[in-house]
């Protein structure tokens, strides 16, 4: 939580680069986002994931490492998970996400193809259709 970030481009009389103007406001709202650009507001880790910039703020801890150990808590909870199921909704969530929701849906359906139950003779069979 004793992070800091912010975009404070305009500060410099420029404006964020690298995507800033418009993957901010696709994270936190168009309003918010044009606050803290127009602002150049710095926000520190615990307002970040009140804002919803982060998923997780941490305290540090005495060997600075508490993020990480965080990380990898949430790498544990992953990893018993259906590896292609997992591979599946990433892929559906990051190519979706970029465009509008009825493309979005058939991305997840050719998804969900790849990955599904079917019932053979009354068995349940898990199909991985790997392409």
């Amino acid at each position: 939580s004793s992070a800091k970030m912010g975009l404070v481009e305009t500060k410099l009389a420029i404006i964020p680069g690298a995507g800033g103007t418009q993957r901010l406001p696709r994270v936190i709202g168009v309003s918010l986002a044009k606050e803290l650009i127009f602002t150049a507001r710095i926000v520190d880790g615990k307002e970040a994931y009140r804002l919803g910039l982060v998923n997780h703020s941490v305290e540090q801890n005495g060997s600075g490492d508490a993020a990480y150990l965080h990380a990898l808590e949430l790498a544990r909870e992953i990893n018993p998970q259906g590896p292609i199921a997992v591979r599946m909704a990433k892929l559906a969530i990051n190519q979706g996400i970029q465009v509008d929701l009825s493309t979005g849906l058939a991305i997840e359906e050719a998804c969900y193809a790849q990955v599904s139950i079917v019932s053979v003779d009354g068995q349940l069979v898990v199909s991985l259709l790997i392409v």
